[in-house]
Parts: C-alpha cells; sequence; structure tokens
C-alpha cells in the first residue's frame, strides 16, 4: 500500500472512532456541604452565683423536668428552637447533690454528665458545687482537704448463709500499718435499701470525713467496714415487693444480721489490727442500714457498745416483738445509742415513735432531728457529727 492510501486510511479510522466514541462526562457538582454539628450540650452548668443551669437534648420530649436533692419540687425546663430544654436552679450551698430528669414520666441521668450515682434501682447524676473559699472547705467535712489520707480496701469472699458471691469494703486511716502492733476499734457502717456496699465511699465520702475529723483532732483514727447489706438479695427485684413485704423483709434483716456477725466480723478481726472487745465495736447506718444496725446492735448487746440510726427505714412499729427483752438494763451496755432523722423525712414519724417507746422504758439514747429529706445531704452530716462521739 502506498504511503498516502495509508495515512488517508489511518485519519478516515480515527474520524470514525472518534464520532462513535462517547461524549465527555460533564465535571460533576461539588459536594454538598456536610450538615453543621448540633452545638454541644453544657450541663450541669455552675454559675458564680451557684445557681445551676440544666440542659437536655431531646427534640421530641413533650415535658421535662429536673428533680435535685434537697430542692423541693422538681423544676420545669423549657425547650428552645434547637430541641435542648434548660432551666436554672435558685442558689444551691456548697455540698454533693445527687440529680436526674424527668422526660415525659421517665426518669433518666443527664447524659452530659459523667458523674454518676451508683445504685441498683434509681438512676441519678451527681453535681458539686465546690466551697468558695478555703475556711468554706474547712467546715465540710466530706470536701478533700490536703490531709494525710487513709486507704480503702475491697474483700471478696463466698457466703455460705446467703450462698452466693459478695465483697465488703474496709477504710484503714492514715498510717495504719499491718506490720504494726497499734490496734484500732472498728465502725460498721451499712447502706441503704437499693445502694451497693461501695455507697458510704462513692457517694456519702465517709472515707474524706474521717481523715478530715482525723486530721483535725475531731475523732478517733478507726477502721470502718461497709458490708453487702442484703441478707436476701431477691429482695431488690421488683416482684418482691421490697421492704414493704414483711416475709422477705424479716429474711433480710435475719441472714444480713448472721453474715455480719459470722462471716464478716471474723474476716475483719482476722485480716486487720483491730481490737476485738464490744466497747470498740460501732454499728451504725442509713435508712434499711439504720433499721439494720438497730436490730443488730440492740438484740446483740454482747457485740456492739455504739449504735447509730440515720433515717431508719423498714422498721416495722411493733418494737416490743422487733426488740424482745429490751430493758433500762442495756444502759449499763450501752455506750451511745444515737436515733437521727431529718424533719422533712416521710420517716420522721416511725423514728419519733421509736424514740418515745425507747424513752418510755427508760432506755437512754440521743434524739437528733435535723432539717432535709431522706438523702444523702442529710446522712453526710449524721456520719461527720456521729464519728466523733465514738470509742471515747
Amino acid at each position: 500500500m502506498k504511503p498516502s492510501r495509508l495515512v488517508s486510511l489511518i485519519l478516515l479510522t480515527g474520524a470514525i472512532v472518534c464520532a462513535q466514541a462517547p461524549p465527555a462526562p460533564k465535571p460533576e457538582a461539588p459536594a454538598a456541604t456536610a450538615q453543621t454539628s448540633p452545638t454541644p450540650v453544657v450541663s450541669p452548668e455552675v454559675l458564680a452565683d451557684h445557681r445551676v443551669t440544666f440542659r437536655l437534648r431531646a427534640p421530641n420530649a413533650k415535658e421535662v423536668s429536673v428533680e435535685i436533692d434537697g430542692a423541693g419540687k422538681p423544676l420545669a425546663m423549657q425547650k428552645d428552637a434547637e430541641g435542648i430544654w434548660s432551666a436554672t436552679s435558685e442558689p444551691l450551698a456548697p455540698d454533693y447533690y445527687g440529680y436526674s430528669f424527668l422526660v415525659d414520666g421517665v426518669t433518666m441521668f443527664d447524659p452530659s454528665n459523667s458523674a454518676a450515682i451508683p445504685n441498683f434501682l434509681y438512676r441519678a447524676s451527681e453535681l458539686h458545687i465546690p466551697p468558695g473559699s478555703a475556711n468554706a472547705a474547712a467546715s465540710l467535712p466530706w470536701e478533700m482537704a490536703d490531709v494525710p489520707h487513709g486507704e480503702i480496701h475491697h474483700h471478696f469472699y463466698r457466703s455460705k448463709v446467703v450462698r452466693d458471691d459478695r465483697g465488703y469494703f474496709v477504710y484503714t486511716p492514715p498510717g495504719y500499718d499491718p506490720r504494726g502492733k497499734q490496734t484500732y476499734p472498728v465502725l460498721y457502717l451499712l447502706h441503704g435499701y437499693s445502694d451497693d456496699a461501695d455507697a458510704w465511699t462513692a457517694v456519702g465520702r465517709a472515707n474524706v470525713i474521717l481523715d478530715n475529723l482525723i486530721a483535725r483532732g475531731k475523732a478517733k483514727p478507726m477502721l470502718i467496714v461497709m458490708p453487702l447489706g442484703y441478707g436476701a438479695p431477691e429482695i431488690l427485684l421488683p416482684s418482691s415487693g421490697g421492704l414493704h413485704t414483711p416475709g422477705i423483709r424479716q429474711l433480710n434483716y435475719d441472714r444480713f444480721r448472721e453474715t455480719l456477725l459470722t462471716e464478716v466480723v471474723p474476716r475483719v478481726e482476722a485480716e486487720y489490727l483491730v481490737k476485738k472487745n464490744r466497747e470498740s465495736r460501732a454499728i451504725a447506718g442509713l435508712s434499711m442500714g439504720g433499721t439494720e444496725s438497730l436490730l443488730t446492735g440492740l438484740n446483740s448487746l454482747n457485740e456492739f457498745a455504739w449504735i447509730g440510726a440515720f433515717s431508719s427505714g423498714g422498721l416495722t412499729p411493733e418494737f416490743e416483738k422487733e426488740f424482745p427483752g429490751l430493758t433500762a438494763g442495756a444502759n449499763a451496755q450501752l455506750r451511745l445509742l444515737w436515733i437521727a432523722c431529718g424533719t422533712d423525712d416521710d420517716l420522721i414519724g416511725i423514728n419519733r415513735n421509736l424514740r418515745a417507746w425507747l424513752a418510755s422504758k427508760d432506755i437512754h439514747h440521743a434524739d437528733i432531728e435535723t432539717s432535709g429529706e431522706h438523702t444523702w445531704l442529710v446522712w453526710r452530716r449524721n456520719l461527720a457529727e456521729f464519728a466523733p462521739l465514738l470509742f471515747h
């Protein structure tokens, strides 16, 4: 083939190919701009004047409120255009508060707050209003201070009484030396219904309270033992009726007393440098733990000389049956019987009736009433007042 014809053929073939090729794609339109991220929710926000603003993103909710321990009725919240509900409280005194949101009738944590209050049944978040000065901190024994600190130990064991695996916590005071010779008295400190064994340290700040009291010379160095307070753990099931059902309530109290006296106390006295006489043992607790302290302590005066009950709950008015054989003769063994309750607590009535019954039998006891409801705001103060009275 001649070169001229070959060139012509190549040009013709290229033209055909170009004619059959698909058109070049059109440039793509710019990608759509990503949606703006939602406004971060800050909650709780503690203001300079100790008011607190609470916020919750719940665009589909119909009604939202926030309930704060010790602050009275729930505070209604208002929704903005972004679906964020908010409300600002009145000024709150420096302290640790529990609070929760009520969203269309459902109680929930604050999802913007990582500080939660541990509890088997009731969900709440924690709010801290710090003191405004060093002097204010000194007046609150549960505020961390620059003092020597004790330690918290967690023990586990298999209970032959309840037939489960359970634990207890032990606070040892500053300077405790397991290889030393000094021995210490012991306070057995009991939690309330729905709490776990760590409630007195995680929420009640018992270790901080004792650190500060000991550093200020207001309390004797002591161990605090915090056992699990359920002799019948099934009492926590919704179907059990809890402390309102006589059968399981009594089983719970009876088995708890047995676990404490036959399992926990012997273990503590074998593992720690503690005094092993009744004058060096105290028992106290809040709500259910207050009742357990009374039932165990007053019915085991050979074991405990110091008894404290804070806002006792689950106690029946049949005092003669609950404390058989208790007479004024107990005064010779009791170093302290301390019964406290908040005046705004629904349990104030049964506690007053108990104190009146004790008075009718000439049994010496301390009547303590403070302002406040059935909350840790009251029980921290109870412990801070009770502990300095022990072991003198």
